[in-house]
């Protein structure tokens, strides 16, 4: 690289950096005075406190509005830039202004990796220790209310429970068929089952198993019978926030879980995958945007292209939060949700691409 990308890339990377740090400790002291009151009434530990909820809350937040960071570091940069005539004097240099984008196109290249990394497997890692503190010392008790629950365990086996008390571990009314043809082969009913936390099993209490195969009819009963399913006490857990704390590949096989057991809820799982290769380019989009919009020198001056970059990127965020909603209301697919705003957007730059003068 020249010495002229040299120089524009350490203070678009400053510029990023410092906004970021900014705003996320903007963001802590406003979350500190708002939950201070419940740190204090539930006894929250000091340690706690910092090193499980703030420390991990940084990257949380770091990486959350980091595509809005980048693009505003953007504005405010290159509006500075053309200010002080700097642009035009490189441009008069010979430099073109598609050769200008290189060290912006390197910059927001580098944050897009590091986006990458950070939402597939940091904040995630992070959010692991955050999210439960959050359960533990901020939310409100949880209890599973939920009724009549079905759940496809394995490939012929379907359990169900009527109600279950997330807080003894414990499933009432719970039954077990096997079903094969589209006909119960067998059936296993029970008063209620709980969990054994030692054996990591299931103890099934006063059951009968009823044998519905063509020459095996017949009712066998037990008092208690101790067994292995695949369903666990998490599946019974608070599910807030549950898709922020998977890693990558840990979303990727919750999802195959999810669809395995042909339950609903996973548009908020797909959404979720899909963000984590769409936001990357959302960094790199919003810095051409951001660019082009303030490479110009304005008669309004910096604060009217800064006001400018601070209305696209909330139109931008309105905008992908509406899709994002619709989609988890299932009224549209995912992966339309989550990139629509990406190609709109993309079609927005390089429309001002060909339209602005420069």
């Amino acid at each position: 690289m020249k010495i002229l990308d040299l120089y524009i890339l350490k203070k678009f990377l400053k510029t990023y950096v410092f906004a970021v740090f900014l705003i996320v400790l903007i963001v802590m002291v406003i979350d500190y005075t708002e939950k201070i009151d419940d740190f204090i009434r539930k006894q929250a530990p000091l340690n706690e406190i910092i090193f499980d909820y703030y420390l991990n809350f940084i990257p949380y937040w770091a990486n959350y509005i980091s595509p809005l960071m980048v693009f505003i570091a953007t504005v405010f940069f290159t509006a500075n830039l053309a200010a002080k005539t700097e642009i035009i004097a490189i441009l008069s240099s010979g430099v073109s202004f598609t050769r200008l984008m290189r060290p912006y196109l390197i910059g927001s290249g580098i944050i897009a990796v590091g986006t990458f990394i950070m939402i597939g497997w940091i904040v995630p890692n992070a959010n692991k220790i955050r999210v439960p503190f959050e359960h533990r010392y901020i939310n409100n008790t949880y209890f599973f209310d939920k009724r009549d629950v079905h759940i496809k365990i394995a490939p012929e086996i379907y359990a169900y429970i009527e109600s279950y008390d997330n807080s003894t571990n414990t499933g009432y009314r719970f039954s077990l068929e096997r079903i094969s043809n589209n006909e119960i082969k067998e059936k296993l009913m029970s008063d209620h089952i709980t969990w054994d936390s030692v054996r990591k099993k299931w103890t099934i209490h006063d059951y009968r198993i009823r044998n519905l195969e063509a020459g095996k009819t017949g009712i066998v009963f037990g008092t208690k019978i101790d067994t292995t399913l695949n369903l666990f006490p998490k599946d019974f857990q608070n599910k807030h926030l549950l898709h922020e704390t998977f890693t990558l590949p840990e979303l990727e096989r919750h999802i195959q879980l999810v669809r395995s057991r042909g339950a609903d809820g996973i548009e908020v799982f797909l959404i979720e995958k899909y963000l984590r290769f769409a936001n990357p380019f959302s960094v790199i989009i919003l810095t051409i945007i951001g660019f082009l919009v303030s490479a110009r020198k304005s008669r309004g001056g910096v604060g009217f292209q800064i006001a400018l970059g601070f209305s696209l990127a909330f139109v931008y965020i309105l905008f992908f939060m509406m899709s994002k909603g619709i989609a988890e209301g299932g009224g549209m697919p995912p992966l339309l949700a989550v990139w629509l705003p990406n190609i709109i957007f993309g079609g927005i730059g390089v429309g001002l691409y060909y339209t602005l003068p420069r």
